[in-house]
C-alpha cells in the first residue's frame, strides 16, 4: 500500500481495504471486494478510490451491519468529460461513514452523493474538495436522505471549491428529511488563499508557480474528518 503514499499522497491505516484505481477494482491490493458489507470486521473498513476517470462511474456503499466504521478517500482526476455517482446507504444501527473525496477538473465534470440514513442511530460524513482549472465546467449535488423512524442520526455534506476564474461551477443540495436528526447540515465554499498567505510564501523564496502548487496541496489536504 506503500505506492498509494508514494503515487497519490493517500494516508492508509490499519483497515479492511477496498481500492479502485481508474475506475477499476483492484483485487491485488483489496483486503475484502466489493462494497456491499454484510459482515462485521474487527477493524474498520477503508475505501480507496484514486486515478483518472472519464465517462460514467458509479460507486455503491452499503452497510448492513451494526457498529461498523466505514472510511472513503476518494481522489481523481478528469481531463475529458466525467460523471461521478457516490450512492450511501447506511443501514447498519450504530455504524458510521466518513468520507473524504478530492477532485481536479480539467473539463467538464458532474459530479452526485446521495447519503441514505435507513435505521436509527446512523451516520454520514462526506466533505468534497474541488479544483476546478481553467474553462473546466463542474456540477456538483448532494442529497442527503432521512427515512421514517430513523431519530439519531447525524449528516453532513460538504463542498468546498478553489476555481479558475474562468471556470463555471454550479452547486445542488438537498435534503429528503423524514425524522427528526441530531444533525443534518449542508455547506459549500469557496476557498480564496489570503493575501498574508501568499506573501508568507512569496517570503520564503517560492516563485509564483511554486505559490500556486502550495496553496492547492494545503487545500487538498485540508480534511479533518480522519
Amino acid at each position: 500500500m506503500s505506492y498509494l503514499w508514494n503515487e497519490f499522497n493517500i494516508k492508509t491505516f490499519a483497515a479492511q481495504t477496498v481500492v479502485y484505481r481508474d475506475g477499476v477494482f483492484c483485487p491485488e491490493l483489496s483486503t475484502i471486494a466489493g462494497t456491499d458489507f454484510r459482515e462485521n470486521f474487527d477493524k474498520p473498513i477503508h475505501i480507496i478510490y484514486v486515478g483518472e476517470i472519464a465517462g460514467e462511474n458509479r460507486l455503491d456503499i452499503n452497510i448492513y451491519v451494526e457498529n461498523q466504521p466505514v472510511f472513503l478517500t476518494a481522489k481523481i482526476k478528469n481531463k475529458k468529460p466525467a460523471f461521478f455517482n457516490i450512492f450511501i446507504k447506511n443501514a447498519g444501527k450504530n455504524s458510521e461513514f466518513r468520507g473524504h473525496v478530492m477532485l481536479e477538473n480539467s473539463d467538464n465534470l458532474k459530479f452526485n452523493c446521495t447519503a441514505s440514513h435507513d435505521v436509527s442511530d446512523t451516520t454520514i460524513l462526506v466533505k468534497t474538495k474541488l479544483i476546478a482549472e481553467r474553462n473546466s465546467i463542474s456540477k456538483l449535488s448532494g442529497t442527503a436522505i432521512i427515512e421514517k423512524n430513523c431519530p439519531n442520526t447525524t449528516s453532513d455534506i460538504g463542498f468546498s471549491i478553489l476555481a479558475d476564474k474562468s471556470a463555471r461551477i454550479e452547486i445542488s443540495p438537498a435534503q429528503r428529511i423524514s425524522s427528526v436528526p441530531d444533525a443534518a447540515d449542508h455547506s459549500a465554499s469557496i476557498y480564496q488563499p489570503t493575501a498574508p498567505q501568499i506573501e508568507y510564501l512569496r517570503g520564503a523564496g517560492l516563485s509564483g508557480a511554486e505559490v500556486d502548487t502550495a496553496l492547492r496541496e494545503a487545500f487538498m489536504n485540508d480534511f479533518n474528518l480522519f
